[in-house]
């Protein structure tokens, strides 16, 4: 090739190189969107029953992983912190006397300090360092919920399915190893370089135990760090218990001593011994569990000690126990199924269908949407676990049979309508609830008949109600015999005390054809809250006052149905 050509070729390299240089970095070297960048976690934080907050920690996912900031973790977990040079120091007061924990940037061990002088420093390590990056300390997720568990000895975990953290800072949990949580499923970590002290190399630190539970016995993890140590299992002490023993070994005695509630591992119980070895007493339940060899090995790999303990399976025990989760989730479901979790609040009328009106101008569409809001709001203060669904929440109308079926979308438990009454007769007073089912009266009738009108300021109603005759009432009220009781209890509740043995016509459970409750596939009961053709009632169900003491009225009449029927519902199924 001549050599004016050769020189042509290198400088079109050259300039290529230079060009590839310029690029940005995630031009080179491409990293989907999704999968790379600053992000957010969830933390739901228990502190009681019932009792806890959720809030967001600055995240920022890699190519291989979830890494999340330690100053806002510190600050989810109500944990006061400071910044130092290249490292985090966090005090905690969960309990007494608290600790120190100092967190340093590419250092694989974390220091606790206690604030009693008594106890000894203790000393976590990590399977990956923390980063510096933009003037935050960062580790992976899972790391960091195993230190915030190891440290404070509350669990800390994180789930990979939902993608959010879970915590209990309530009771210090001594029963499952601290090892494994914040950290399932693990992530594989790259390899890290030591950053022990002199001190540290010369001898093995213990510097946490987990115990995995199996059919046919148990799996004890002692995780290490620094030097390999001369190890020995001793089959018997003096109690008839195993002795496993770590020469030039130490550990955090009070932070090891482990107790469990179940299994058959009962207890760990370490001991410093001359010559500065290490020895950990295994209690074992030699009375549940027939144990028939206990043996060890070191796993080079991941610098731990792993004990296995094989005993004799309880194939019969374990199917016992299979069958009881089975039955556990059944009932579970079946509580789920039957709580009363939805309920639906329809105010009668509305838009174009003032319903009745009173002397005064007053309309019956305006006095049940005020009372049904109210009403919502009692449900949902008192009851966070409840939802609940409105047919309308302002001016508007809705069909009947429409209301029926936003009942019934909604998976509703409860079907409420308000309504106002009027009659040609204005000393008429008093407050009915009403229930489905055939009319027995001529008042229970006329009642229905004034509600049922509504159908004519329909488009198409025709169409809509076909088939909606006398004997489909009687095929509905048939179709709902299930709810008979529950409806009628319901409707009991929800009137005064005073009026449910009151002999007045006017006043009490009553049934008739509303074919608002011809649809809703659940208890349901319409509220006649008062007349607005008597004037006394008009001007009381117009005042804004009384409506919201007519709504807790109803509420406690609710309140009282949700604990007989969740009561019942519970002891029919042997809880």
């Amino acid at each position: 090739m001549p050599h004016f050509l050769l020189r042509i070729r290198s400088c079109l390299a050259a300039l290529v190189l230079m060009t590839l240089l310029m690029l940005p970095f995630k031009t080179l070297f491409a990293v989907p969107s999704e999968l790379y960048g600053p992000t957010s976690v969830p933390v739901v934080v228990t502190t009681g029953a019932d009792q806890g907050y959720t809030m967001k920690v600055l995240a920022l996912r890699t190519p291989r992983t979830l890494m999340i900031d330690l100053e806002y973790l510190a600050r989810t977990l109500r944990l006061s912190y400071r910044k130092e040079q290249g490292q985090l120091v966090i005090e905690e007061s969960l309990g007494m006397p608290g600790s120190i924990c100092t967190i340093m940037v590419d250092n694989n061990f974390v220091r606790i300090l206690s604030r009693d002088p008594e106890l000894p420093q203790r000393v976590i390590q990590l399977q990956s360092a923390p980063s510096l990056l933009q003037s935050s300390i960062w580790l992976p997720v899972t790391q960091a919920c195993r230190l915030m568990t190891v440290w404070l000895g509350r669990e800390v975990v994180f789930n990979h399915s939902s993608s959010q953290i879970s915590v209990l800072l309530g009771k210090k949990s001594f029963g499952e190893s601290a090892g494994t949580i914040g950290a399932v499923p693990d992530e594989e970590q790259p390899a890290v370089e030591s950053s022990l002290t002199p001190a540290e190399s010369a001898k093995t630190i213990i510097t946490d135990i987990e115990v995995k539970k199996l059919a046919n016995g148990a799996i004890i993890i002692f995780s290490a760090s620094g030097v390999a140590a001369q190890a020995s299992l001793a089959k018997l002490n003096a109690e008839g218990y195993p002795c496993f023993s770590l020469e030039k070994a130490t550990c955090d005695i009070n932070a090891l001593t482990k107790v469990y509630g179940s299994g058959v591992v009962k207890a760990i119980t370490p001991k410093q011994v001359a010559n500065s070895g290490l020895q950990f007493t295994l209690v074992l339940d030699n009375h549940s569990f027939v144990v028939n060899s206990v043996e060890f090995q070191r796993d080079q790999k991941h610098n731990s000690y792993l004990l296995y303990i094989h005993c004799k399976a309880d194939v019969e025990g374990i199917r016992r126990r299979e069958k009881e989760r089975q039955i556990a989730q059944v009932l579970s479901h079946d509580v789920e199924k039957w709580k009363l979790d939805t309920i639906v609040l329809d105010a009668g009328h509305g838009g174009k269908d003032p319903g009745a009106t009173g002397g005064n101008g007053t309309n019956e569409k305006d006095v049940a949407l005020n009372i049904v809001h109210d009403l919502g709001r009692f449900i949902t203060q008192k009851w966070p676990d409840v939802r609940v669904i409105y047919t309308r929440t302002d001016d508007t109308f809705i069909p009947l049979h429409q209301r029926g079926k936003i009942a019934n979308q909604s998976g509703g438990k409860l079907f409420v309508s308000v309504h106002c009454n009027a009659s040609p007769n204005h000393n008429a007073c008093g407050s009915e609830v009403y229930i489905l089912g055939p009319h027995k009266s001529k008042a229970a009738l006329d009642v229905a008949m004034l509600e049922n009108s509504v159908i004519r300021k329909e488009a198409d109603a025709s169409l809509a109600y076909k088939g909606f005759t006398e004997e489909y009432l009687i095929m509905s009220s048939m179709a709902q015999s299930a709810f008979a009781r529950q409806s009628t209890s319901l409707a009991q509740h929800i009137l005064k005390p005073e009026y449910r043995q009151s002999t007045n016509n006017r006043r009490g459970v009553r049934q008739a054809g509303f074919m608002v409750l011809w649809t809703p596939s659940m208890p349901s009961a319409l509220v006649e809250v008062g007349y607005l053709s008597n004037p006394g009632e008009e001007h009381r169900l117009r005042d804004r006052q009384e409506q919201t003491k007519i709504a807790y009225t109803i509420f406690q009449g609710v309140q009282t149905y949700r604990k007989n029927y969740e009561t019942a519902n519970m002891a029919s199924m042997g809880r």
